[in-house]
């Protein structure tokens, strides 16, 4: 019984494990001070061509998002997000725990549009409402769609033009920027943002995401945030491990290729079938639209899950390849697709 319900089923890279056996009983400072994260922390600033950003390795996606949008935001300022974003879906809550509002908007395939927070701005407008003041956007978006430079850059423009900070999960960042429909680079999407992360959990690592804040007004104590609410490990030397070894080569990158690789051989598979698809993904998630008679049979030797449902006989599915899916699963998989559609 293969998953394909996420990227983050198998454990770890090899490579990474086995710099974690080489270093396990290597002394070092703890929380973050040791040689691993500063080394990591370098690399990362290496990659994007720029020494004035700050790098923190947290354990995880929700923690990432909820630490840095409350650091970010003045008790009377709100999140404005996709109604599909992660913050609003899929995170309990975590955000508002924090005292402060997700205002949604539809978006354009999970993507957000100077438009979409034109619409926010103009509804929005005194003291006896929120006040919107962070844009969330994620990369890959929760729709499998990806943003391109143009995309970007007029959103960036717009939040510079009205005073908004512009961040980006980037829990699967890795697919994103490896995805054959991306024009953007990592240096790049420093200059677009105020702050991302660079996703390790679902590209590779065990845990671990590695938060950049390129806007030199978030940084001031952000260290304290990360302590109150408990992700300062004290062996933060293994979130750092991690990121040397995605990050000393091309590792990260060729893991979110290879996962990118296997979605767009289903998906190839899939269209030749007649298949249609909630979008055109070009990341490691994809949603075509199925019988739910062949959904029935594939759940049978595979496991994924149901999107939404579309009429009374189909359904979509999301289907999510990862950086250790194997090639011979994802023929197997294309092998029962076939069978299943001929009968």
């Amino acid at each position: 019984m293969y998953r394909f319900t996420d990227d983050y089923s198998e454990g770890a890279h090899p490579r990474i494990l086995q710099a974690l056996l080489d270093t396990n009983l290597q002394q070092t400072e703890g929380y973050g001070n040791d040689p691993f994260c500063l080394e990591a922390a370098e690399m990362i600033k290496g990659r994007l061509g720029r020494n004035d950003v700050d790098v923190h390795f947290i354990p995880g996606g929700t923690q990432t998002n909820t630490i840095a949008i409350s650091a970010f935001l003045r008790p009377h300022e709100a999140a404005v997000a996709p109604e599909t974003g992660h913050i609003e879906v899929h995170e309990t809550g975590a955000i508002e725990a924090t005292g402060h509002k997700v205002v949604t908007v539809p978006g354009w395939e999970g993507k957000l549009r100077p438009q979409d927070l034109q619409a926010v701005l103009d509804f929005h407008q005194d003291e006896h409402m929120v006040k919107p003041k962070l844009v969330y956007i994620s990369n890959v978006t929760e729709l499998g769609s990806i943003y391109t430079k143009e995309e970007l850059t007029n959103l960036s423009r717009f939040c510079r033009e009205h005073g908004l900070i512009l961040y980006m999960d980037g829990a699967r960042l890795g697919s994103a920027l490896a995805s054959s429909g991306s024009d953007l680079t990592l240096p790049e999407l420093a200059d677009l943002v105020d702050a991302f992360y660079i996703g390790g959990t679902k590209n590779g690592a065990l845990i671990g995401e590695a938060l950049v804040i390129c806007s030199e007004n978030l940084k001031e104590e952000f260290r304290f945030h990360i302590k109150q609410k408990g992700a300062m490990l004290a062996k933060g030397r293994i979130l750092g491990l991690q990121f040397r070894e995605l990050f000393r080569d091309d590792l990260f990158f060729e893991l979110a290729a290879h996962a990118n690789k296997m979605a767009a051989k289903i998906q190839d598979a899939l269209g030749s079938l007649g298949c249609r698809f909630i979008l055109n993904s070009r990341s490691n998630m994809i949603f075509p639209i199925l019988p739910n008679q062949i959904i029935a049979e594939l759940r049978k030797d595979f496991q994924f899950h149901t999107w939404q449902k579309v009429d009374a006989e189909h359904s979509a599915v999301r289907l999510v390849t990862s950086w250790a899916c194997p090639e011979e699963v994802v023929d197997q998989f294309i092998t029962r697709l076939r069978e299943l559609f001929t009968k």
